[in-house]
């Protein structure tokens, strides 16, 4: 019973603070395209230097497995504006207009709670990398603040893509869950 949502991306009217988290998601998502193509380049490399050149690799996987975390993370906005996390969307289209209405203000600010303290968490584990000078415990020896500033950053502005996912449905600028009325 596969079917075609006709939910689309979030909009943003004229609304400025809309419109500055629909860029911000939008620049978010730029970056994780750019770290996955990082993350495939020092993979290529990597096979190079290991299976051509005959050499040892001593950074690549590492990096590459932090590069694709990190645009995981960072990349959630950038999907929450597209409206591209999975979700089954049978409920909402079998309710009413004004039904629809409540479940999304209902699970907007669910999602919003979790979310916040997943950046509260995010944010902790982060400085208590930062503080402690936590180093991995490889040959690289790469701080560990660093890619873990991944969580609180991306944590950090899905909440915003969502606040304002909440506030372009509470102002009518958007339909609950992206749905017009049948």
């Amino acid at each position: 019973m596969a079917g075609q949502s006709s939910a689309v991306a979030s909009h943003t009217g004229k609304n400025p603070f809309l419109r500055a988290v629909a860029a911000a998601s939008t620049f978010a998502g730029w970056c994780s395209a750019g770290m996955i193509m990082a993350a495939v380049a020092i993979t290529c490399q990597m096979i190079v230097v290991r299976f051509v050149l005959n050499g040892s690799t001593v950074w690549q996987t590492e990096a590459v497995i932090y590069l694709v975390i990190a645009a995981t993370l960072v990349g959630l906005p950038y999907v929450q504006r597209l409206r591209g996390h999975v979700n089954v969307d049978l409920i909402p289209i079998s309710l009413p207009k004004r039904a629809r209405f409540f479940m999304a203000i209902l699970t907007s600010i669910l999602s919003i709670t979790i979310v916040s303290i997943m950046l509260w968490y995010g944010y902790e584990y982060w400085h208590f990398a930062w503080d402690r000078g936590w180093r991995s415990d490889t040959v690289w020896g790469v701080r560990l603040w660093i890619p873990y500033l991944a969580i609180p950053v991306g944590f950090g502005l899905l909440l915003l893509q969502l606040i304002a996912d909440l506030v372009a449905v509470l102002t009518g600028v958007d339909k609950p869950f992206g749905l017009e009325d049948v």
